[in-house]
C-alpha cells in the first residue's frame, strides 16, 4: 500500500525555517513590494520576451493511437500575493492556449501567505482553454490555516477540478489518460496513491501530479508514465549559500524506476521579485509513441538520452 500518513516512512518531512530567516524574509518581501517588486517581476520574467516555453517529449511504449501526440500544458508554483496578481499571468495563459493542449495541470502552490490571495488567479485562469480540461493539486503553501478547500471552490469558477487523492480518466476515444493527483508530501493529513490507483484500467496512461519531486522516488510505479512536479522554483537563486535557502532542485528531467520525471521551475516568486539562472516558465509534454512498439500499452516509457536537459539544451 502506498497510504501514507503523517508517521508513515516515505513522506517528506515538512522545511521548517529558523524565526529569524523568516522574518528576515518577511521584511525584504514587504520592503520590495513597496518598492515596486511586482510590476518589476512582471516585466523581467513574465514578459513576452522573457518566460520560458520548455518543450518535452515523452516516448511512451505501446501508447494508444489515441493519444499520440497528446499536448499536456503544465503551470506550477503561481505564488500569488507580493509579486503576483491579477493579470499577471495573462501572457503565460496566452502561451499555454498557443500549445492547443489537450489539458492543463495546475502542480501547486498558488499562494505565499493567505489563501485570498488565489482570488486574484481566478480571472487568469478561467482564460485557459485545454480540449480535456484544467486539473489542479496542492503545493505545501497552500494549506496555510488549513482553508485549501476555499481555494478549490473559488476555483472551480474557472473550471480548475482539484485531484486531491483523486483520479480522472480522460477517454480520447482510442486510449485513456488517467490523472492522478495527490495532496502534498509536505503539509497534507494523508496521501493516498492506491485508492485512485485502483480505478484505473490496465490500458489507461498514468500521469501522475504530485507538487514535490521527492513524490516520484517515493510514489512512481513501473505503470506511471509521467509525474509532473514543482516545489523548488529551479532554486529561484542560483548562487552560493541563496541556492540551499529554498528546496533542492533535482534536474529538469529525470528518469525514476523507469518514469519520466519532470519539475517545473514554476512561474511565481517567494521572498524576492527574483530568479537568477532559472527562468519563470510554461512546460509543455507531448506523448509519442516509442517507435517500433506494438499499440497495447504495457506501462513502460523511455526518457530522453540526458534527462537532465530540457529540450532548450539547458
Amino acid at each position: 500500500m502506498t497510504v501514507l500518513d503523517p508517521d508513515a516512512r516515505g513522506r517528506v518531512a515538512p522545511r521548517r525555517k529558523p524565526r529569524w530567516l523568516l522574518g528576515l524574509a518577511y521584511l525584504a518581501e514587504r520592503a520590495c513590494a513597496l518598492l515596486g517588486g511586482r510590476a518589476f517581476y512582471r516585466w523581467r520574467s513574465l514578459s513576452p520576451r522573457r518566460l520560458r516555453v520548455r518543450r518535452e517529449e515523452v516516448e511512451v511504449e505501446g501508447l494508444p493511437a489515441g493519444l499520440e501526440g497528446l499536448c499536456i500544458a503544465q503551470l506550477s508554483d503561481l505564488h500569488a500575493g507580493s509579486f503576483l496578481g491579477a493579470g499577471d499571468l495573462r501572457h503565460a495563459v496566452r502561451v499555454a492556449n498557443a500549445e492547443e493542449p489537450d489539458v492543463v495541470v495546475l502542480t501547486g502552490d498558488y499562494i505565499s501567505h493567505r489563501w485570498d490571495d488565489a482570488l486574484a488567479l481566478v480571472d487568469d485562469l478561467a482564460r485557459l482553454r485545454p480540449r480535456l480540461g484544467t486539473f489542479a493539486v496542492f503545493g505545501n503553501h497552500d494549506y496555510r490555516g488549513r482553508l485549501e478547500g476555499r481555494i478549490a471552490e473559488h476555483f472551480a469558477a474557472a473550471g480548475v477540478r482539484f485531484l486531491r487523492n483523486e483520479a480522472v480518466r480522460l477517454d480520447s476515444g482510442d486510449g485513456v489518460l488517467a490523472l492522478v493527483g495527490l495532496e502534498d508530501l509536505e503539509e497534507a493529513r494523508r496521501i493516498d496513491a492506491d485508492t485512485p490507483r485502483a480505478e484505473l484500467a490496465p490500458s489507461d496512461v498514468e500521469v501522475l501530479l504530485c507538487h514535490n519531486p521527492k513524490g516520484a522516488e517515493t510514489l512512481a510505479r513501473r505503470e506511471c508514465a509521467l509525474v509532473l512536479s514543482g516545489h523548488s522554483h529551479g532554486t529561484q537563486l542560483d548562487l552560493p549559500l541563496l541556492r540551499r535557502v529554498g528546496p533542492p532542485h533535482p534536474g529538469d528531467r529525470r528518469s525514476v524506476h523507469g518514469t519520466v520525471s519532470i519539475t517545473s521551475h514554476g512561474l511565481g516568486v517567494v521572498g524576492l521579485p527574483l530568479r537568477v539562472g532559472s527562468r519563470a516558465e510554461v512546460v509543455v509534454v507531448r506523448l509519442r509513441r516509442l517507435p517500433g512498439s506494438s499499440a497495447d500499452y504495457n506501462g513502460r516509457t523511455v526518457d530522453a538520452p540526458d534527462p537532465g536537459r530540457n529540450s532548450d539544451g539547458r
